[in-house]
């Protein structure tokens, strides 16, 4: 058993479990982030989220600090690297789309991650890729495609696009990247390695919100700014990071980012649920479409296993 996580009981020996609870605290953090839009700059907030993430993790690893310092002092670079791209930099880019597009846009848009993680694998490790998978990342990323550009295809070819959906692009790749590169994280307890990230995330997040408040903003003084700023240091930045890699060491980066397509489901029914979003057509295809490629490249990646694990004919 390796020392990254604990022992494999409970919720924590269920992977296609741990990557619903993923995704659908992934999906509130999109909702979330668009209540704080105009609360809370989305540099401030990604500050606040990891600091306040990182204050709690230090308890729990704390007791195990000591023990990790030779794999800390090796690793540091590769820790820091981690935390400042898929915890800080991801999320100020996806609070700062949410000042320009909708929740729903959001949620959906992060459906084209699995297509950039198997691209990825598939580049640096020449990882296969079957084609009824390929298909199905084909087909996701088509309602992507479309819910980027907003019902209208022929606006991608014109560069005209919502800033924000352009945003969100451009953290779908550095996401990816950092899910890809979780493969290589050091063997120490999850509680630091997971605290090692938020404070790399903290760290990096915090000349941020130094520039947020040398401008003159602040967050308000609302009920919204510390629900939202406890929400987010809780269940998006802890629990799902931690079910997350954990469902990566279980079935592989290029499985588990296909549950990404379940973003878009929680996050949209949020938005429609909390925020009062209304579903636009585009959004509605774009939303069928990526839960059809999930089930496709799914359905291909456990059949290849299948016959990979089949016991020969004598």
């Amino acid at each position: 058993m390796s020392a990254n996580m604990p022992p494999s009981r409970g919720v924590l020996s269920h992977p296609y479990l741990l990557l619903v609870l993923t995704t659908l605290f992934w999906g509130a953090n999109a909702v979330a982030g668009k209540l704080a839009a105009g609360s809370v700059p989305p540099l401030t907030l990604t500050a606040l989220r990891w600091m306040g993430a990182a204050s709690i993790l230090y308890f729990l690893a704390r007791p195990l600090l000591r023990e990790s310092m030779p794999v800390l002092r090796r690793r540091w670079r590769y820790i820091a690297l981690c935390g400042a791209l898929g915890f800080a930099l991801f999320n100020a880019l996806l609070y700062g789309a949410l000042h320009f597009t909708s929740a729903i846009n959001v949620s959906i848009e992060q459906a084209g991650m699995p297509m950039v993680i198997i691209l990825l694998t598939y580049i640096i490790y020449r990882e296969p890729i079957t084609m009824l998978q390929g298909l199905g990342v084909l087909v996701s990323m088509i309602g992507v495609l479309l819910t980027v550009s907003h019902g209208e295809p022929a606006a991608l070819l014109a560069l005209d696009i919502n800033i924000g959906d352009a945003i969100m692009v451009l953290a779908v790749f550095i996401y990816s990247a950092y899910s890809v590169a979780l493969r290589h994280k050091p063997d120490m307890p999850w509680q630091v390695f997971m605290f090692g990230l938020a404070l790399s995330a903290a760290i990096f997040a915090f000349p941020g919100m130094v520039f947020d408040i040398a401008s003159g903003r602040y967050p308000a003084a609302t009920w919204i700014t510390p629900g939202v700023v406890i929400f987010v240091a809780v269940f998006p930045s802890m629990i799902a990071q931690v079910f997350y890699f954990r469902a990566i060491a279980m079935i592989g980066a290029n499985r588990a980012g296909l549950f990404f397509n379940l973003v878009p489901v929680f996050g949209a029914a949020l938005a429609v649920l909390i925020l009062g979003e209304k579903f636009q057509l585009y959004q509605t295809i774009g939303l069928v479409l990526v839960i059809g490629g999930i089930a496709m490249a799914e359905f291909s990646a456990r059949r290849r296993l299948a016959q990979l694990t089949q016991p020969p004919v004598n």
